[in-house]
């Protein structure tokens, strides 16, 4: 029986020739990562099971969660991570100031590669599927196990096999596909499996676009999702990473729970309506209804915080400004992604047009500062989970998109048509 991408990595990682969906492995790590979250709580578990870690150039922390911290106790959870990272002489611990959020600035540093076997303590690591990596979120006992013995057991996931055909229309991207497919499929759709993105539509995306597509997989319930390496993978890897990595393909005959297939052409900006990813409307349906009428905009995170993403915005912004009732926080993922829009002009665009500008961090995606909404208010944001009260008051709305859409709705207040601005 032939294997998928996804089973292909884990076998290697278990020293095993074969391995099916269901079965139980223990598999070598490569990455083990943590947030200013999530890591302080691994670490009293950590200390129960070891003084060092297994592997000093493998295991990352990341504060960007409450960062700049936001008070007292987010200000101690990044001293405990800082200071443990420094007592483990860990090779990388990413500052406030010097990196970003995790989910950009690890593949942006060349952090992790193609073929690798990937947990993060945090739900969105599945992002680095785009290299063509195995990338999970866990829990914090898991990362503390990882921080300590570089191994941990995984549940061979069964697959689902998308097939992408065609070329993105205008004003569509990576975020509009991602959405379509979970309103297609939903929010638990592919629970607990592999989504293996495949087909000749795979070539016209860029890493951008692939970056947004799997870190939003665990949103119809993924385990992981993963592309194929091609040489828009390599190409990106030769200019971020010098770690050597290993290239997996899936067999012919691997097996599938079912196929899905995606026409590029025939995907419309969407937006996901509260309070699931899967409530996805085309624009055009979104166009037949009563104006829905906004108070903020976010641009930015782990999903659509990249320089791709920033001058989207920006070409929809540029010349003009945000509407008079609408407040706009544009965020770049990294510290690097922040200086290139400085040096691109795009910074002066945002503010121009009226934007707030913050650094990089996960900042109002959570809920967490820097663009909480109060009881009533609506967001279209770039971010990836419009959860009740996610992003404040259990009475707020958000509605997810893509950076033209966010863009376009917040020169015109209300969710609007990128088509129709008319850049």
């Amino acid at each position: 029986m032939g294997m998928t991408m996804t089973q292909k990595i884990l076998a290697a990682h278990a020293g095993l020739d074969q391995v099916e969906a269901g079965q139980l492995i223990e598999a070598e790590l490569d990455v083990v990562m943590a947030n200013d979250i999530t890591g302080p709580m691994a670490l009293p578990i950590f200390k129960e099971m070891a003084q060092k870690v297994f592997d000093k150039d493998k295991v990352v922390m990341v504060p960007d969660h409450f960062t700049p911290n936001k008070d007292i106790k987010s200000a101690e959870n990044s001293k405990a991570i800082r200071e443990f990272a420094r007592q483990q002489e860990l090779k990388w611990f990413f500052e406030q100031g010097k990196s970003g959020v995790e989910h950009a600035v690890l593949p942006e540093a060349g952090v992790v590669t193609a073929g690798e076997c990937i947990i993060g303590a945090d739900s969105h690591t599945c992002t680095y599927g785009a290299l063509g990596a195995f990338s999970t979120g866990v829990g914090t006992t898991d990362i503390a196990t990882g921080m300590a013995t570089g191994r941990l057991w995984f549940k061979v996931p069964s697959a689902i096999r998308c097939v992408l055909t065609g070329t993105l229309p205008p004003y569509v991207s990576g975020k509009d596909v991602i959405l379509h497919l979970i309103g297609k499929i939903g929010v638990d759709g592919a629970l607990y499996k592999s989504i293996e993105f495949v087909g000749e539509g795979v070539s016209q995306l860029s890493m951008a676009d692939r970056f947004t597509i799997a870190n939003m997989a665990i949103e119809a319930g993924a385990k992981n999702g993963i592309f194929p390496v091609d040489r828009e993978t390599e190409a990106y890897m030769a200019e971020h990473s010098k770690k050597a990595y290993t290239v997996y393909e899936a067999d012919e005959d691997a097996v599938y729970d079912e196929v899905v297939e995606v026409c590029l052409d025939q995907v419309r900006p969407t937006v996901a309506f509260p309070h699931l990813p899967e409530n996805a409307r085309t624009i055009d349906e979104v166009e037949a209804m009563d104006p829905i009428y906004i108070q903020q905009v976010v641009i930015g995170s782990c999903t659509n915080g990249r320089i791709e993403d920033m001058r989207k915005a920006a070409a929809i912004l540029k010349g003009r400004t945000v509407h008079q009732d609408v407040r706009v926080m544009v965020i770049p993922a990294t510290q690097k992604i922040y200086k290139q829009c400085i040096q691109e002009g795009l910074m002066d665009i945002f503010v121009d047009a009226g934007c707030a500008v913050n650094t990089p961090s996960c900042g109002p995606c959570m809920g967490g500062h820097m663009g909480v909404m109060a009881a009533g208010e609506r967001c279209v944001s770039t971010t990836n989970r419009n959860f009740v009260g996610r992003m404040g008051h259990v009475e707020s709305l958000i509605y997810l998109a893509s950076p033209e859409v966010a863009a376009a709705s917040a020169v015109f207040g209300y969710i609007a048509n990128p088509e129709k601005v008319g850049v």
